[in-house]
């Protein structure tokens, strides 16, 4: 029979107090400092964490001959209590911004290839509609907004699970699929064949995302089923812009979903080359954490990228 208690008992009896220590105790290692940290003395800190191992029924720290470490179900608890105060910050930004008449803030991350086009369209939607709703916007590849989604630094990540993601802790609203394609600037001799194959751009100089985004990984296995040598010319970035600003320009080449060709300005600057590309990118949606409550402020902007993902199709 499990010694934890039932959760109510934990709601009712588990205080922020007692939360704030053991966020000090796995930060600082001593349990003096962690007292001094929060404005407590010595006894009263051990007698707290005393009260919260004999709710809780475990051991949450093991003592050391110098310090303290928290145990596998400390670390448990530290994990929920840097959510709680999380949400506990993130209602207080809320409050405020109720009280001043704004709906509140709401910080974003999107992978390039929808920043451009679904992104920009959502935020002028909604800033007619919420003039004074606060965003922050952060564009990088999906391993790197996942991660500081799961570190609570963003709210929202418009992309996709990345592999070895911790998806158990995630929430995915799917939106679609996208194919892929090859592009060259449109003066680029090229964008006249009538049909090429992987090997005869496989001495080109290459415009790609870097280690270890989706599309990176769709692209060496493409050379890879193809018998074919990865490029070994290769210029690495996340921008959408810069690879197509370089596409445009030079003789490179450039991978990139049919969307952002489509969506670009200078359309007649780009020419998607002849080759089978088959291969397609995982799922793209709204990414939020499992446990986190939504506010009005996610919401929002969640339900504007649905309309207006819905509009595009």
């Amino acid at each position: 029979m499990t010694r934890i208690p039932p959760a109510n008992v934990i709601h009712s009896r588990l205080r922020l107090r007692q939360l704030r220590l053991m966020l000090a105790l796995q930060e600082f290692g001593s349990l003096r400092r962690a007292a001094d940290h929060i404005g407590m003395t010595q006894p009263a800190a051990t007698k707290m964490l005393h009260e919260a191992e004999d709710l809780l029924g475990v051991e949450l720290f093991e003592r050391l001959p110098r310090g303290m470490r928290a145990t596998p179900f400390g670390e448990t608890v530290i994990y929920y209590a840097r959510m709680v105060f999380a949400e506990l910050s993130g209602m207080r930004e809320e409050l405020v911004a109720l009280e001043s008449g704004n709906l509140g803030r709401v910080a974003v991350g999107a992978i390039p290839a929808l920043a451009s086009g679904l992104l920009t369209r959502t935020i002028a939607t909604l800033k007619q509609s919420h003039p004074r709703l606060s965003m922050s916007i952060q564009v990088d590849t999906s391993d790197v907004l996942v991660q500081a989604l799961l570190q609570d630094q963003l709210d929202i990540v418009l992309g996709r699970i990345p592999a070895g993601a911790r998806a158990e802790e995630l929430l995915f609203d799917s939106l679609g699929e996208e194919a892929l394609c090859v592009i060259a600037g449109a003066k680029n001799p090229l964008a006249q064949e009538k049909q090429l194959s992987w090997a005869e751009l496989q001495h080109m100089t290459w415009v790609l995302q870097q280690h270890p985004s989706p599309m990176r990984a769709i692209i060496n296995q493409v050379f890879h089923n193809a018998r074919v040598d990865i490029p070994s010319s290769i210029v690495e970035t996340t921008s959408i812009m810069t690879l197509l600003s370089l596409v445009q320009q030079t003789d490179m080449l450039g991978v990139t979903p049919v969307s952002v060709v489509e969506d670009y300005p200078g359309r007649d600057l780009l020419a998607i080359l002849p080759i089978k590309f088959e291969a397609r990118l995982p799922p793209y949606g709204l990414i939020t954490r499992r446990h986190r409550i939504q506010s009005s402020a996610m919401q929002a902007f969640m339900n504007s990228v649905r309309a207006e993902h819905a509009l595009a199709k």
